[in-house]
């Protein structure tokens, strides 16, 4: 089955899409230049990253791929350079056109799970919002960056060592000391996103929070 047609992926897309829209559609100005979770990025950058990701396709991101000489940061800043409007209300309509998409980069389907829960939380936690995602795609986003080298933009090198544990749907990984958690904070602590503290506990918590914060 290719990622265009997945049926469990695509859905759930689509829903926390029109889900971070409806948050994100009475922000002030000031808001919109907050600095997200992504270093470097505002509000306003991750936005018109996820409309330039929502737009991929596979022939596509591998002709911009050759253009920017392999280098992901680079590539991705020609697509937020290509997305984001002067007038955040202009960006926003765009992301909004682009709700219903399924086209994607050369990637697992997972990515797009990953992508649309992990961006989420990137433009949420500094705007004081939180999100309520659905627990079990959330357990897949994380298998999936568990199995990905943090080089590939996964988290599989933070976790070694350690049993993550997820409190709100069935997942477990790995070996060591336990770390247990809802999905959404262990997935952000793999793909390297703060976590507050109270958010993981058992006898891994501390370390490994710290480890994943470096």
């Amino acid at each position: 089955m290719t990622p265009r047609h997945n049926p469990e992926v695509w859905p759930v897309v689509h829903d926390e899409r029109l889900a971070l829209l409806r948050d994100l559609e009475n922000l002030s100005a000031k808001q919109w230049e907050t600095q997200s979770l992504c270093p470097g990025w505002d509000v306003h950058d991750v936005l018109a990253h996820l409309t330039d990701s929502a737009k991929a396709t596979r022939w596509g991101f591998i002709r911009r791929m050759v253009l920017a000489g392999f280098d992901f940061d680079k590539d991705n800043a020609v697509g937020i350079a290509t997305q984001r409007c002067v007038d955040p209300a202009q960006t926003l309509a765009g992301f909004r056109d682009v709700l219903g998409r399924t086209s994607t980069p050369p990637a697992a389907p997972a990515t797009r799970l990953v992508e649309a829960f992990v961006h989420g939380e990137d433009i949420r936690r500094p705007l004081g919002m939180r999100g309520d995602y659905p627990a079990s795609p959330v357990a897949k986003a994380l298998a999936y960056q568990l199995r990905t080298s943090v080089k590939m933009g996964g988290g599989k090198e933070r976790a070694a060592g350690y049993t993550l544990v997820a409190t709100d749907t069935t997942f477990g990984h790995g070996a060591g000391q336990e770390v247990h958690g809802k999905a959404i904070a262990l997935l952000l602590a793999v793909s390297g996103r703060p976590v507050a503290p109270d958010e993981l506990t058992g006898p891994g918590a501390g370390a490994f929070v710290e480890r994943t914060r470096g």
